[in-house]
């Protein structure tokens, strides 16, 4: 009898997270879902909940598991709780606790731009956790993703907020380019990167085929809401972010999209032979509003 796989997952309350969730149980893995407050589980599912992932309560339970994917992470940081906090110090957490659980296999989300030369603090952040795990004599895999898409991520969530009172604004011109991909596509790709060889050790970019500027996404998204689409100074727009905690855009946020980073989208195709969805289509058929 072939001995069935079991995953571990952190931050099982996130985007990634609930979607990976709810595909790996339906192709029968068994998951040990963590996160810091309650959850709806899933078929094969057991979860723990621990506030600050206490070693105590997880060690035993998560013991001699296949992989453990890490999807907790801070994009905005503020007084209370930094990058060097939750990207850096937790990620060192997880991996101790993967070790001494003699988990083999870790799966990591990163950032679409990160890189040793970096100056942006995010990046900073997600480049010490990718060395720490690089590091740590477990088998990898680090993707660095763009945008993901889907129904309930953050900037659908948003865009949909601002559908409602009529306006989006978007910082300086909007000709930096994204390349977004489906949430569908993703979780299909970590499912392939539990066990085959050729994403061992590796760190890929997890990016769609389309590349569209942020203007054009925000106009395909709201095409037939009779949204007004509003450009903003890029110097207000930073000034907001500094100084207001709730702006809709947070520095590292505007950073991003002015760096207009491309990912190599056709070594991931090579890597997993699949056909990709479209989110330029997916935009097109306002499946996301």
């Amino acid at each position: 009898m072939v001995k069935r796989i079991q995953v571990v997952i952190t931050g099982a309350n996130g985007f990634v997270a609930k979607n990976l969730r709810k595909y790996l149980s339906k192709n029968n893995i068994d998951l040990i879902s963590i996160s810091r407050s309650d959850f709806k589980e899933y078929k094969n599912e057991s979860k723990i909940i621990s506030k600050n992932y206490d070693e105590k309560i997880i060690l035993n339970k998560i013991k001699n598991s296949d992989v453990i994917i890490h999807l907790v992470g801070l994009g905005k940081q503020s007084v209370d709780i930094d990058y060097e906090m939750i990207n850096v110090e937790f990620t060192k957490h997880i991996v101790n606790l993967a070790k001494k659980a003699k988990i083999k296999k870790i799966i990591y989300n990163s950032g679409l731009g990160v890189s040793s030369k970096t100056s942006v603090g995010y990046f900073i952040s997600k480049y010490k956790a990718e060395k720490i795990i690089i590091n740590s004599g477990l088998n990898y895999t680090i993707f660095r993703p763009s945008y993901i898409v889907g129904k309930d991520d953050l900037f659908t969530k948003f865009l949909k907020k601002r559908i409602k009172i009529k306006t989006i604004e978007i910082p300086g011109s909007g000709n930096y380019s994204i390349q977004p991909i489906s949430i569908n596509d993703v979780v299909k790709i970590i499912f392939q990167s539990f066990d085959q060889i050729k994403f061992k050790n590796k760190i890929i970019d997890l990016v769609g085929p389309d590349y569209l500027t942020f203007e054009q996404y925000v106009k395909l998204f709201s095409k037939g809401t009779k949204t007004k689409i509003k450009k903003i100074n890029l110097e207000n727009a930073y000034f907001d972010a500094i100084t207001n905690s709730k702006s809709n855009f947070g520095v590292d946020d505007l950073n991003i999209l002015i760096g207009d980073f491309k990912g190599n989208y056709n070594k991931l195709q090579k890597i997993t032979q699949m056909n990709f969805e479209s989110v330029i289509e997916l935009l097109k058929s306002g499946r996301l509003l």
